[in-house]
C-alpha cells in the first residue's frame, strides 16, 4: 500500500475514531482495488471505470462498500492536495436496497426466555451466565462485541446503567432492567474469582463472539425455535423495535444502540412499518373478504 493509503487509514483512526476492525475492512477494499487497476493514487476515470467488470460476481451491497472507501479516499486525496481532480464519479453505481434486519416476534422472545430461566433456576454457572447473556442482548441492545468485552467494572453496584464502548471507542450509558440486573446480580455470585472481564473465558481473556453465538443458538434449539433465526444482532433488532413498538422516541433509540447517525436508527421505522402493513393485511375486514373472494 502506498503511503498515501496509510495516510488516509491513520486520518480515520485518527479523527473518526475508526476500530481496528473498521480499518481492517478499508485496507481490505483499497488494497483489492488496487490490484485490479494498479496503485490508487494516480488512477484515473477509466481505470476505475473497469472495476465494474471486476466486481461484476460481487453483490450489490458489497460493491457498494468498496465504491464508498474509495470515493472516501479519493476526497481526502483532494482535501489533503494529494490530487487536484477526484475520479471517483466513474465509479459503479450499484443499486442496493438495504435489507430489513431479522427480528424475533415477542413469542419467540418469550420462548427464548422461558427456557433460559427454567435452566437457570438452579445455581449452575454457565446456565445463569447464558440468561444475563440474553437479558443484557435483549433488555439493553448491546451488540456482541460490546457484550463478550464488557469489563467488570462497567456493573455499577448503585446506578442501574453499564458504561459501554462501542464502535470507534465511543462510550455510552446503556440502562439496565430490572430483570438484566437480578440476573447480573447472580453471574457476578457466581463468577469465577479474578480477572477484569464481566464474563471471562480459560486464560484470563474474555468469552468469545463465537462462544455467544453457539450459545445462543444451541439455546434456541432448545426452545423450539429455528437456529437459524437466533444471533446477537437479532436480539438487539428485536430490542430496538419493540421499543419503538412501545412508543420509543426514534432519537432515544439512537442514543440506546449507540448509532453516530440517524439514518441507521431509521431502518427500524420500516420494520415497525412493515408490521403494521401485515397486521392491516391480516386483519381487516376487507382482507378477509378478499380471501374469500
Amino acid at each position: 500500500m502506498t503511503a498515501a493509503v496509510e495516510d488516509f487509514l491513520a486520518m480515520l483512526a485518527a479523527q473518526r475514531g475508526a476500530a481496528a476492525n473498521t480499518l481492517a475492512a478499508y485496507r481490505r477494499d483499497l488494497e483489492g482495488a488496487s490490484e485490479a487497476v494498479g496503485p490508487l493514487d494516480s488512477a484515473g476515470r477509466d481505470d476505475l471505470a473497469r472495476l465494474g467488470r471486476a466486481w461484476a460476481d460481487l453483490a450489490p451491497s458489497t460493491v457498494a462498500r468498496k465504491v464508498s472507501a474509495l470515493r472516501q479516499f479519493y476526497g481526502f486525496l483532494v482535501d489533503e492536495g494529494l490530487r487536484e481532480d477526484d475520479p471517483s464519479p466513474a465509479l459503479p453505481r450499484p443499486a442496493t436496497r438495504r435489507p430489513l434486519p431479522r427480528v424475533l416476534d415477542h413469542g419467540e422472545v418469550e420462548a427464548l426466555f422461558r427456557r433460559a430461566e427454567e435452566e437457570a433456576s438452579g445455581d449452575k454457572p454457565l446456565a445463569v451466565r447464558q440468561l444475563a447473556l440474553l437479558e443484557l442482548l435483549y433488555g439493553s441492545g448491546l451488540r456482541a462485541s460490546e457484550l463478550v468485552s464488557l469489563p467488570l467494572a462497567a456493573v455499577p453496584r448503585d446506578a442501574p446503567f453499564l458504561t459501554v464502548s462501542g464502535k470507534g471507542g465511543q462510550a455510552r450509558m446503556v440502562p439496565v432492567g430490572g430483570r438484566a440486573r437480578q440476573a447480573l446480580s447472580r453471574w457476578l455470585a457466581l463468577r469465577p474469582a479474578g480477572g477484569r472481564y464481566l464474563f471471562p473465558s480459560r486464560g484470563g481473556a474474555h468469552l468469545t463472539r463465537v462462544r455467544l453465538f453457539q450459545i445462543l443458538k444451541a439455546l434456541a434449539a432448545r426452545a423450539g425455535l429455528a437456529p437459524e433465526k437466533v444471533s446477537p444482532h437479532v436480539l438487539r433488532h428485536a430490542f430496538a423495535t419493540h421499543l419503538l413498538e412501545g412508543g420509543a422516541d426514534l432519537r432515544v433509540l439512537q442514543s440506546l444502540l449507540g448509532h453516530a447517525d440517524i439514518a441507521t436508527t431509521q431502518i427500524y421505522t420500516h420494520v415497525d412499518s412493515a408490521r403494521l402493513v401485515a397486521l392491516v393485511n391480516q386483519r381487516h375486514p376487507l382482507a378477509d373478504r378478499g380471501r374469500r373472494d
